[in-house]
């Protein structure tokens, strides 16, 4: 799939189920490795994504909340912060079905590129489990802080 074949629109009050299912893919492993009922499970995932959504909501008023998608589907969402100096991505995820075949590579190309036409900085956290990391350090990202649960990662 090539990158116009990708886009990103801003995120309406629509796309709350499809936000709740993709945040549910993202902790799957987590999930399964717990061992919880299923109905436990949705209940605790509810949960967190409100949680983290509000967040992201308060933490970032002005951000670009997007939905990834081709022209048939939903498959991914994309949070950035513009700020003067620096771009902050706030969170990148895609569906399971859709990862490995490079758009979150050259969704991420796109947006370092901006940020380097315009004289910014690039940030993100990120679990040092996920697979993400690799393509960070490989886009000059470097370790900057670890608290235990996030790696705090910067590009100049």
């Amino acid at each position: 799939m090539s990158t116009s074949e990708v886009l990103l629109r801003p995120m309406a009050d629509a796309d709350q189920a499809f936000l709740r299912a993709l945040y549910g893919t993202t902790r799957a492993a987590e999930m399964a490795a717990l061992g919880w009922d299923s109905a436990v499970i949705g209940h605790f995932l509810d949960q967190q994504h409100h949680a983290q959504h509000a967040h992201y909501q308060a933490q970032y008023p002005d951000a670009c909340f997007s939905i990834i998608e081709t022209p048939r589907e939903r498959i991914g969402r994309a949070y950035l912060h513009w700020a003067e100096r620096h771009l902050h991505i706030i969170d990148m995820a895609l569906l399971p079905a859709w990862q490995g075949q490079g758009i979150g590579t050259r969704l991420l190309a796109q947006w370092l590129a901006q940020a380097d036409r315009q004289g910014l900085s690039a940030g993100l956290h990120v679990t040092p489990q996920n697979p993400a990391l690799r393509l960070y350090r490989r886009n000059g990202f470097d370790v900057v802080d670890d608290n235990g649960l996030y790696l705090k990662m910067h590009r100049p």
